[in-house]
């Protein structure tokens, strides 16, 4: 397949082209860190907004956002591939079926994401709930305000963006198992201790390590998933892999939320967590280990 003229340049000067696994994952770490930031910034926008024209206006400029968003799209333009210019051809009368089929097939035959997609499953059930388990024990275990809630919920946003900005140099200096188990296991301990503790400031430094785990992991399951698979395939084995892992979400946060309502945080979060350290450790006797997994 022929390659544009300047990744081959900067192949040559010994400089990684955008598709190297250290830009690839460079790059989605940057779209986790502007998404985390806008996650902190848009409601504190929207706060004060509110408070100097009224709710109703500050709706208005949100549904405004969003046109100009829609605007946006119309300027992104996409290069395809050279070489590609069948793929549209072998996609002609699929089902959408057969499209998840197809990559539900892909997902089976490498052994990395065939893993990836078992044991995420099982973490999806632990912690998909977690973000309204951490506001349960601030405003009705701890008795705090809603402040409280903002400051947890901003320090988790913060290790997100630490997580965006160290992923990129963690995964070239250790791989990708060590990365993802690692991360897997760090976030597992901090929810453990999450539902222990009775102070806000030590809830949120705990509640910002499970986010910096879960968002390094992320991210290099994220990168590695684009790096081994076919362009043509992405975005079916993308739709795959979303579908299957996020199957036992609304069973898990169902369980989780049950749970604590019946039980209390402390004995849920640390189920939770050493259940996320569990997944971890199995991790270590699968092919997810792998610093430097291959196309399959």
């Amino acid at each position: 397949m022929a390659r544009p003229r300047l990744p081959a340049l900067l192949v040559r000067s010994g400089r990684p082209g955008p598709d190297h696994p250290a830009q690839i994952t460079r790059a989605n770490g940057q779209l986790y860190a502007t998404y985390a930031a806008a996650g902190v910034v848009g409601p504190v926008l929207a706060g004060l907004l509110s408070g100097a024209v009224g709710p109703a206006a500050a709706l208005a400029v949100d549904a405004g956002t969003f046109a100009l968003s829609a605007l946006g799209l119309f300027f992104v333009r996409l290069r395809v591939p050279a070489g590609s210019s069948s793929a549209p051809a072998t996609r002609a009368g699929l089902a959408p079926r057969s499209d998840l089929l197809v990559g539900v097939r892909f997902l089976w035959r490498h052994p990395v994401l065939r893993t990836l997609t078992i044991l995420l499953s099982f973490l999806t059930f632990l912690t998909i709930g977690l973000t309204d388990v951490f506001i349960y024990h601030v405003k009705h275990e701890l008795g705090r305000s809603d402040s409280a809630v903002g400051h947890v919920l901003a320090a988790a946003a913060g290790g997100t963006i630490a997580a965006a900005l160290l992923v990129a140099p963690a995964r070239r200096r250790l791989g990708f198992g060590p990365c993802w188990i690692g991360a897997y296991a760090l976030g597992g301990l901090a929810v453990a201790g999450a539902g222990l503790t009775r102070d806000v400031p030590a809830l949120a430094l705990l509640v910002a390590g499970y986010a910096f785990g879960a968002g390094m992991a992320g991210i290099c399951s994220l990168s590695l998933r684009q790096q081994v698979t076919p362009a043509p395939l992405l975005g079916r084995v993308t739709s795959a892999f979303w579908t299957l892992h996020s199957a036992l979400g609304p069973l898990g946060a169902a369980v989780l939320t049950g749970a604590v309502a019946r039980y209390g945080t402390a004995p849920v979060c640390l189920a939770a967590g050493l259940g996320c350290v569990a997944v971890a450790a199995l991790a270590t006797a699968t092919p997810v280990r792998s610093p430097h997994p291959g196309p399959g």
